[in-house]
């Protein structure tokens, strides 16, 4: 989905300078030779003459073939961000404020539709030669695994809460129609989580295993279907806030939350649930999770996941670089393909997968509301201590997001894994 803007330049919003200490590869240009900013530049300049977009580089004509305007206030910079680290450059030029959209949402899914020709496939093949490699510190060892978690979700628990609804639920609703309303949002959310445990059979006594609490919205809801929960997190924030909603909700005598890492949760469990932690595990981390999963479940259990995907040709040419979203949003963390899901669990554990179905737009319309309430309450997240460049960093994260479910480069998706009784 895009929407076509007027070609008036967008006014430059920064109005303190980055600061270097928090952000040194903001603050400061990149070292890259000059020939790999001028083979940059020509690339990208080609690709934009293709695109349905409007493209100003320092106030020049714009170039493009309509669309969403994009307004480039310092290509220098642009093109050397970009020659040195592609798409982490991209991104870091805007948390600079070196480039601006009023339309960011549309410029970034015509970007993300044409993701695929915006470079020569030679350039392709030598995607190894130039990208960056993932950091050896952001491998979702069991020792690094939790510092990779505190880095997004302790944040603060305040700042979540400015921008999602009364639930605190941190995945995409499930609306009955779009355009989706801000005040649909929790239903939408429950609706979701419904959804998720009727696949696993939730009922009244059902021994529930939650991997991922999230602020404990599902794990409230389990118990109120009389389940007894047990939920895990790597989240110290995440865990005080939850216990602290369990026991407004009456429910302490059902709920269990612990900090712990899923490859040190011990018992069997007639049901798991976990939305989107897979994501956050990492590729080289997922056939452990799964055996996890297998080694957790009692037999007859059920496993519903809700998991991001994307498609797996994309996955497999991305799994070994370092992207923008891991560096600033989620470190250690990976997108599967269906397909990789697949793999992994048929070649690694004794589940099986049963069934799945996938709801994408809704995520898109979620991440708008997320996004224009952040917009919102700009001044409130500053009062929070955040500055200027953590705003701009998390509006084009939010921006980011939504482009690639509306583009179809994202997918959202309930899988069921079940595990047969043994014959005797």
């Amino acid at each position: 989905m895009t929407v076509s803007v007027s070609s008036a330049s967008p006014a430059r919003p920064r109005t303190a300078p980055v600061d270097a200490r928090r952000w040194p590869d903001v603050a400061d240009l990149p070292r890259t030779s000059p020939l790999r900013t001028a083979v940059a530049e020509r690339l990208v300049r080609r690709a934009l003459g293709r695109l349905p977009l409007r493209v100003r580089l320092g106030g020049g004509e714009p170039v493009g073939r309509g669309g969403p305007f994009m307004e480039v206030h310092e290509p220098r910079r642009f093109f050397r961000r970009i020659g040195h680290s592609g798409l982490i450059g991209f991104g870091e030029s805007y948390m600079a404020g070196e480039w601006e959209a009023r339309d960011l949402v549309g410029v970034l899914t015509v970007l993300a539709e044409n993701a695929d020709s915006l470079v020569p496939g030679t350039l392709h093949r030598l995607r190894g030669a130039w990208a960056t490699p993932q950091p050896a510190e952001h491998r979702n060892t069991a020792e690094n695994a939790q510092a990779n978690v505190s880095h997004h979700f302790d944040l603060s628990n305040e700042l979540f809460a400015l921008f999602l609804d009364e639930t605190l639920s941190y995945s995409s609703g499930l609306f009955r129609g779009f355009p989706a309303e801000p005040q649909l949002l929790a239903a939408a959310q429950h609706r979701r989580i419904d959804r998720l445990l009727d696949r696993a059979n939730v009922t009244a006594g059902t021994q529930l295993l939650e991997i991922g609490t999230g602020w404990g919205e599902l794990a409230i809801r389990a118990a109120q279907r009389g389940a007894r929960v047990l939920t895990v997190t790597l989240s110290r924030e995440q865990q005080t806030l939850a216990r602290r909603r369990i026991r407004r909700a009456g429910l302490e005598d059902r709920v269990t939350v612990l900090l712990r890492d899923y490859r040190n949760v011990l018992g069997r469990y007639d049901a798991i649930v976990s939305g989107e932690t897979l994501e956050a595990i990492g590729a080289e981390f997922w056939p452990d999770y799964f055996m996890a999963l297998d080694r957790l479940l009692a037999p007859g259990g059920r496993v519903a996941l809700q998991t991001i995907t994307m498609p797996h040709d994309r996955m497999t040419a991305s799994r070994s670089t370092h992207t923008w979203i891991q560096k600033y949003i989620f470190p250690g963390g990976m997108v599967p393909s269906a397909e990789a899901i697949e793999q992994v669990v048929g070649g690694c554990t004794a589940l099986r997968v049963a069934a799945r179905d996938s709801f994408g737009p809704h995520y898109a319309e979620t991440l708008r509301l997320w996004r224009e309430r952040f917009t919102e309450r700009a001044a409130d997240v500053g009062a929070l201590g955040f500055d200027e460049t953590f705003r701009r960093m998390w509006t084009f994260y939010l921006a980011y997001s939504e482009a690639g479910f509306r583009s179809g480069s994202l997918d959202v998706q309930q899988v069921l894994l079940t595990k047969d009784v043994p014959v005797s």
